[in-house]
């Protein structure tokens, strides 16, 4: 008997059907709410991290970023549009920077909920 060899095709989809699970996904449902939340949360932190400029409150008048240390860790410093250091950031949480600054030789903790920032381009 001689051996055949028999050639096998794939066949590729090109249509994207793999990504369609055949339903439409509920916007307004509670898991899609919050993996939204989760979204703008680590957009807004990413933003900072990279050293995005920002403001606290709509009616501030600084621009601030943030300045990361050069050992590499976490840790960093939040710098004014002029360049002047205005407090240390000692951790860095999925949703908030804790840190400290002193004023008047009493050191005064200081904590930015990253969700609450205002973007600026500059």
């Amino acid at each position: 008997m001689k051996k055949v060899a028999i050639k096998v095709v794939k066949e590729v989809k090109v249509d994207n059907r793999v990504n369609n699970t055949g339903r439409p996904v509920n916007t307004k449902s509670a898991r899609q709410v919050r993996l939204n939340k989760q979204a703008q949360t680590k957009a807004a932190m990413d933003y900072v991290m990279q050293g995005g400029w920002f403001k606290l409150t709509p009616n501030c008048n600084g621009a601030y970023t943030f300045v990361k240390n050069e050992n590499n860790t976490n840790e960093g410093h939040i710098a004014t549009s002029f360049g002047t250091h205005e407090c240390n950031i000692s951790t860095i949480g999925r949703t908030k920077m804790i840190g400290y600054s002193f004023v008047m030789n009493k050191k005064i903790n200081v904590e930015f909920d990253v969700r609450n920032i205002i973007k600026i381009k500059r």
